[in-house]
């Protein structure tokens, strides 16, 4: 699915975009509440008022999950595999959100970096998030 190429420019992606996960994360976090308001279900018990420690929070730990499986791809099913045990099993989280935050991440993505989300970047994150997705969601099957 992702040439080897590709791989590489998405780990370099993250691993550039780590040290403003929380940013990054609750920005995304902060578009799919807006385009898609029936998500916020899943976090009634938490602040998601932008700016709140717990909208940064959570946008850290899902950009640092993310970058985690950016630096071996090729292994992301194990490397999510308590994510996925998680998401299914406890949260209970339709598999369908996985793929609307997906969507809103390259929007924050493509504001962030600007010119340097080219179109070559851009096709390789949408392939990359998308298969983060598809193995979130494993589980419910």
């Amino acid at each position: 699915m992702l040439s080897k190429k590709e791989k590489g420019l998405i780990k370099e992606i993250w691993e550039r975009l780590s040290p403003v996960a929380e940013d990054i994360g609750s920005e995304a976090l902060l578009r799919m509440f807006a385009s898609y308001p029936g998500t916020k279900t899943y976090f009634s018990h938490l602040d998601i008022s932008p700016g709140s420690s717990h909208l940064h929070s959570h946008g850290k730990k899902i950009v640092l999950a993310i970058a985690e499986g950016a630096k071996d791809i090729s292994q992301l099913t194990v490397t999510l595999a308590p994510l996925q045990t998680l998401h299914a099993y406890q949260l209970r989280i339709d598999p369908t959100n996985f793929k609307l935050l997906s969507h809103c991440m390259l929007v924050t993505l493509a504001c962030y970096l600007g010119e340097e989300f080219t179109p070559v970047a851009h096709a390789a994150m949408d392939k990359y998030l998308s298969a983060f997705a598809a193995v979130l969601a494993e589980k419910y099957r």
